[in-house]
């Protein structure tokens, strides 16, 4: 029996095909795998090639359509990647009970993104904060130097702050770029500044600059959505009190904000993933922003207005783009913005926040009802039908059954589908 190893040679000098072939060899797989990986479905070998290293083949996440959502007055159907049962559907619902109060109302607070110059090696931090500060006019120059495309477009350098910070190994003087990097993400764009101004900053201070990235807590790029749900809508006050109640529990205690939020990025990361923007950027940022007062807690707020009807906000770091990267090159990502009608960054921004206040009120008014597992597993049901072997009408059959006998579980599925084909 071949030994396998991890040590293949050569490997990314290799075209896809034959890449495949030689893991599968090496993994002990049989054709069947090779059948399997070999078929890239609506993003061709050659394009994932060219995104990531050593592709093999590609991983399909289903695709849905979340309706019923108006934002800002416009009717948007907005496309939602993700493998979880549940979350289209509580955007669905959620966008429909507000419907009648007029839906999201979005805002930005800008497109502003923060590259960091970390300085170490000074005695005199504070003098050394003034020389960076004195050189402001030099920095903008180079700067805009480093990416005359993104100014031609009104993009381009804004400002610097300068930071002490007390470390384990002393002072450093951190500078941050603040960059105005319009429909880009611009992960790309300020770091490649932040490269070019780090030399500039140790001569001017004699010290040495080391890290020079941009930080994904992108507050200057937060995005709002706020909406109200009526008493009519949600069934009541009760249903309502139920929800504030939850959120109170999640604002203060991390244990519960952890879940709590992850329901919020259940929307988010979907419609960011089916935009080809970058996922873990996003969560990044939301998860740092929702920690800001020193203590993680909730990234909505819930309360009553005079009527005594639910209103919610949300207000988070939205670093997202249409040029560059996987928006650009992966054609699902075009036609998924083609969907929504986006034509800016910060339009796509806004949807997002609005489906993220829209998850977050459905889990809440599921926590505050019948459950988080009632609605949920009902979806889930149909998974496990898959999974036992179900196909066709009979996927309907057994799912419904599970749900009736209150277990979804794989072993009381096959005894239904056993059942079923008897």
């Amino acid at each position: 029996m071949k030994t396998k190893t991890s040590r293949i040679p050569g490997l990314h000098n290799l075209a896809p095909k034959e890449r495949l072939k030689k893991v599968v060899e090496t993994a002990g797989l049989n054709q069947k795998v090779l059948t399997h990986l070999g078929n890239t479905g609506n993003l061709d070998a050659a394009t994932a090639d060219s995104m990531i290293e050593n592709v093999i083949g590609t991983l399909n996440i289903p695709l849905g359509i979340a309706t019923n959502l108006v934002i800002d007055g416009e009717e948007i159907l907005v496309p939602m990647a993700t493998e979880e049962s549940s979350v289209v559907a509580a955007v669905c619902n959620a966008a429909r009970q507000c419907r009648d109060t007029g839906g999201f109302t979005t805002a930005t607070s800008g497109s502003l993104m923060i590259a960091q110059v970390q300085l170490v090696g000074i005695s005199n931090p504070e003098y050394a904060r003034l020389q960076i500060l004195e050189h402001k006019a030099d920095i903008k120059v180079i700067c805009d130097e480093t990416d005359p495309v993104l100014l031609k477009h009104g993009g381009g350098f804004r400002d610097i702050e300068v930071r002490i910070l007390e470390g384990r190994t002393g002072p450093m003087v951190v500078t941050h770029l603040v960059v105005d990097t319009r429909d880009a993400m611009g992960a790309n764009a300020v770091n490649s500044m932040a490269e070019a101004v780090a030399p500039k900053i140790a001569d001017w201070t004699g010290g040495r600059t080391y890290l020079r990235i941009l930080s994904n807590l992108a507050d200057r790029r937060l995005a709002r959505a706020r909406a109200t749900w009526s008493l009519e809508a949600i069934g009541g006050a009760e249903v309502r009190d139920g929800i504030l109640s939850a959120y109170d529990f999640a604002d203060i205690d991390p244990y519960r904000a952890a879940t709590h939020n992850k329901g919020v990025m259940n929307g988010v990361s979907a419609v960011v993933l089916a935009t080809g923007n970058d996922t873990r950027a996003v969560e990044a940022g939301a998860h740092a922003y929702a920690a800001r007062s020193g203590q993680y807690g909730s990234l909505t707020r819930w309360e009553v207005d005079a009527d005594g009807n639910l209103t919610g906000t949300i207000e988070m770091p939205m670093a997202v783009g249409l040029i560059g990267g996987a928006t650009r090159s992966h054609p699902t990502a075009r036609i998924a913005l083609d969907i929504m009608g986006v034509e800016t960054a910060d339009r796509l921004a806004r949807i997002i926040a609005a489906v993220g206040l829209a998850q977050n009120f459905a889990a809440l008014k599921a926590l505050a009802t019948t459950g988080i597992q009632k609605g949920h597993m009902a979806l889930h049901a149909k998974n496990i039908a898959v999974m036992v072997g179900a196909t066709g009408e009979e996927v309907d059959k057994v799912a419904k059954e599970l749900v009736s006998l209150g277990t979804v579980r794989m072993d009381v599925a096959e005894e239904i589908l056993k059942s079923l084909r008897d």
